[in-house]
């Protein structure tokens, strides 16, 4: 339920009065500022009142760059750090990109390009417990990416981060032979269209067909959700068209069973 507050009243009680009704829209029109423009962190310490006006004297803000899809446009050109100071690839910039342009989630890190462990997770708080999974096996050195699509991306937004994601996975061999593991997982999605977005994802598996045969891939799914049996049949269908190992499993399989399947060989 909407409230209008009178903000005069909650004013500090030695505010002199005729300051009031100036304090009151200053405090209104900084709220709606912070909101619009996608604030996080907000502070003005001092400010002083010169005639009718309020004059900030010391400013302290943080902006939040998830914002970046509905506030681009008014904040203008305003760039963002990458994580602790790293340097972004021009993949990972290319992902930032896409996922600063949508409303759905799009992410990557590239840990280690030579690694023979790539993940292809929907969710954040899944790709986590894969990583960790991944970890705990023993693979951390292996492990290549870290990422995650989620917020129902479309089709075409899938085709090109699975498309990213398997150009950096294949453009070496193992240099002693062994396969890599391509995990496609995810826990049971609420509303992301699991058909739509694995649609994408065989997209691009077509397109790497053989790079994927010369590099050794070897592919799991686990998904569950809206039109996963779709999904899953997409991706079954695929492994025999391409020839490529994919072992596809639905929610009656645990989220991380696919990684001991993997990399534990049970």
């Amino acid at each position: 339920m909407n409230r209008k507050i009178n903000i005069e009243s909650k004013l500090p009680k030695d505010t002199p009065n005729e300051h009031k009704k100036m304090f009151a829209e200053f405090i209104k029109g900084l709220f709606n500022f912070y909101r619009e423009l996608g604030y996080a962190y907000l502070e003005i310490n001092p400010f002083v009142i010169t005639g009718k006006n309020i004059v900030p004297l010391d400013l302290v803000a943080r902006i939040d760059d998830t914002a970046h899809f509905e506030c681009s446009t008014k904040w203008g050109d305003l760039p963002f750090p990458a994580p602790f100071g790293r340097k972004l690839s021009k993949e990972e910039k290319y992902v930032k990109t896409m996922d600063e342009k949508s409303g759905a989630s799009l992410k990557l890190t590239v840990l280690n390009p030579k690694g023979r462990v790539w993940t292809m997770v929907a969710g954040g708080g899944g790709s986590v417990i894969y990583t960790d999974t991944i970890v705990d096996l023993g693979y951390r050195d292996e492990l290549a990416n870290y990422g995650e699509y989620s917020g129902n991306p479309t089709t075409d937004l899938t085709y090109e981060y699975a498309k990213t994601i398997l150009d950096l996975m294949t453009r070496e061999k193992d240099p002693k032979g062994r396969p890599k593991f391509l995990l496609v997982g995810g826990g049971i999605a609420n509303f992301t269209d699991v058909a739509k977005t694995f649609t994408g994802i065989t997209m691009a598996l077509r397109d790497y067909k053989k790079k994927l045969k010369d590099s050794n891939v070897k592919i799991y799914v686990r998904r569950g959700g809206p039109n996963y049996q779709e999904g899953l049949r997409i991706m079954k269908d695929l492994g025999k068209e391409l020839g490529v190992p994919i072992e596809v499993y639905g929610p009656e399989t645990h989220m991380t069973r696919i990684v001991d399947m993997a990399l534990g060989g049970k």
